[in-house]
C-alpha cells in the first residue's frame, strides 16, 4: 500500500510538471501542447495515478476504494479522449474547434466532472475515518481536482505538490498506524 500510493502521488506530481504549457486558445499553442509527446506522458501519469490510488485505498478503507474506482472509471474515458484523441487531432487546421468539441461533449464533461466528484467523495471518506493531517490533506487534493482545471499552470502544479504530499504522507501515517495496531486496517 504504502508503495502504491507513494506512486501515485508522485504520478499526480509529474502530470502537471511534465504538462506542456502552450497557450491552447490559438491553433500554433493547442497544436504544439497537444501533439507532443509530453502531453501523452503527463497525461498518462495522471490516469496511472488515478489506478493506484483504490489499490491502495483496499488497505485503508475498502467503500472507499469501492467508490475511488468507480470515479476513477467515470474520469478516465475523458482523459482518454483528452489523451490520445487531441493528440492524434493536434495537425488538423481545425484543431480548436476539434478540440472544443471532445473536450466539452456533454455527456464526456459530466461523466468526467462526476467521476471527479465521486472520487473527491471517496477521499472524504477517507478523511472522516482517519481523522489526521495527512487524510484530511489527501482529500483536499482530490476535492480540488477538478476546481485546479480553471487555474493557471502555476496553481495546477502547486495542485501536483499537495498531491504528493497528501497521498505520501497518507501512505506512511497509515502504515505506522497499522504498525501499531493491525485493527485499524481497512473496514
Amino acid at each position: 500500500m504504502k508503495m502504491t500510493l507513494t506512486a501515485a502521488g508522485l504520478l499526480f506530481l509529474l502530470y502537471p510538471v511534465f504538462r506542456p504549457w502552450e497557450d491552447e486558445t490559438t491553433a500554433a499553442g493547442a497544436a504544439t501542447a497537444m501533439g507532443s509527446g509530453a502531453w501523452l506522458a503527463s497525461h498518462l501519469f495522471a490516469m496511472i495515478g488515478f489506478i493506484l490510488v483504490p489499490i491502495a485505498l483496499l488497505e485503508i478503507h475498502r467503500t472507499a476504494a469501492i467508490t475511488f474506482w468507480v470515479g476513477a472509471g467515470l474520469t478516465l474515458p475523458y482523459y482518454g479522449a483528452e489523451t490520445f484523441g487531441l493528440h492524434e487531432i493536434a495537425a488538423q487546421p481545425n484543431l480548436l474547434e476539434l478540440a472544443e468539441a471532445v473536450r466539452y461533449n456533454p455527456v464526456a464533461a459530466t461523466t468526467f466532472a462526476i467521476g471527479l466528484v465521486t472520487m473527491g467523495v471517496a477521499a472524504v471518506m477517507v478523511a472522516l475515518k482517519l481523522r489526521t493531517l495527512p487524510a484530511i490533506l489527501f482529500a483536499a487534493g482530490f476535492v480540488l481536482f477538478l476546481p485546479q482545471f480553471f487555474t493557471p499552470p502555476s496553481a495546477r502544479i502547486a495542485h501536483g505538490v499537495l498531491m504528493i504530499v497528501g497521498c505520501v504522507w497518507l501512505a506512511w501515517d497509515s502504515a505506522r498506524r497499522e504498525a501499531k495496531d493491525p485493527q485499524l486496517a481497512a473496514s
